[in-house]
């Protein structure tokens, strides 16, 4: 059973002596400043030149610096700006500008494990990856509770990397909830193939296909999206709650009987091989090669499949749905 360490197992007195500096102002961004400072610590944010989010930092209270003067005076160097992104800022403002004692932190293990960015040997380095997008962070950290997350630590130069690491965990709110270690290749590896797998490649696809094969069958558009689309933060949240066992709880009898006899025709020896296929192509490099390159040669692949998901039916009938529902509506 893996350990988990919560909130009455980290002090963080040593990390509030320390000046930390968020580069980017995004998700992630804003919400790790923002409960780092909530909770004690020093911080400033760090952004490029006309940054559209300087306006918001400084809105929100925080020291605004450029990259390359946060890279000479953090201690602890925070990089939450996008995985694409990271390289190119750490190669022009920070790589050269790194001194023996600071700390390079993350909240993902691209960079690092797919040898983007190597530190040098005498910083430490390490990552705490909330398991949430940053808005749950920053909101159930509000509320008095947190977001799980795993943590890692990649260079321990210093000896204190460890004792860090968990005291950033419980700044940003993550021990409330529970962390547990990882390392860097784990969770890169195992993070981007629940993204495509499952959570969204898997997930989206199988949602419209559903509602393709309801609709090509005859049913109402409107109807086909209720039932393969929009009740799944209804399941989605029961599974949160209380697993498979209490979301099965939940649904009625005739839902459960139709879970356990149609879902292994669905999710077939086909669909876990091909599943098999792109953790593959995640473990050896390939997809994260095919996403550097896509980045560099100005996203022409990624702009056209974002455009023709917003064109197609399915996106049309969710749209017009929302709009009809004053429930989600509401600020």
């Amino acid at each position: 059973m893996a350990k988990m360490y919560y909130d009455k197992d980290v002090d963080v007195n040593e990390l509030k002596n320390l000046k930390i500096v968020v580069v980017g102002y995004g998700s992630q961004g804003h919400a790790h400043a923002q409960n780092l400072r909530d909770s004690g610590c020093n911080v400033k944010v760090a952004l490029y030149d006309g940054s559209k989010s300087i306006e918001k930092a400084k809105k929100d209270g925080f020291e605004v610096l450029n990259v390359e003067s946060a890279s000479k005076e953090a201690d602890l160097l925070v990089m939450l700006i996008p995985d694409e992104k990271q390289k190119q800022v750490y190669d022009m403002y920070i790589k050269d500008n790194l001194k023996e004692g600071q700390t390079l932190v993350f909240a993902h293990g691209f960079n690092i494990h797919f040898g983007q960015i190597t530190p040098p040997d005498f910083v430490d380095v390490f990552m705490v990856a909330p398991k949430g997008p940053g808005h749950l962070v920053r909101d159930v950290f509000l509320q008095g509770s947190g977001v799980p997350a795993v943590f890692a630590v990649e260079n321990d130069y210093s000896g204190n990397a460890y004792k860090l690491v968990l005291q950033y965990a419980k700044a940003i709110g993550a021990t409330r909830a529970g962390v547990l270690e990882t390392t860097f290749k784990e969770e890169t590896e195992t993070d981007l193939f629940g993204e495509q797998a499952v959570l969204c490649g898997g997930v989206n696809s199988l949602m419209k296909a559903g509602f393709e094969t309801l609709v090509s069958a005859g049913y109402q558009k409107e109807v086909a999206y209720f039932d393969c689309v929009h009740e799944m933060k209804l399941v989605v949240d029961l599974l949160y709650k209380g697993g498979f066992e209490g979301m099965r709880y939940s649904i009625s009898d005739t839902a459960e009987y139709g879970d356990y006899v149609s879902g292994k025709r669905i999710v077939d020896d086909h669909v876990k091989n091909s599943m098999k296929e792109v953790l593959k192509d995640i473990q050896s490099g390939k997809f994260a090669k095919e996403w550097i390159e896509e980045n560099e040669n100005g996203r022409k692949n990624f702009n056209k499949y974002r455009q023709d998901a917003l064109n197609d039916e399915i996106s049309e009938v969710g749209r017009n749905l929302r709009s009809m529902m004053t429930f989600l509506n509401k600020k």
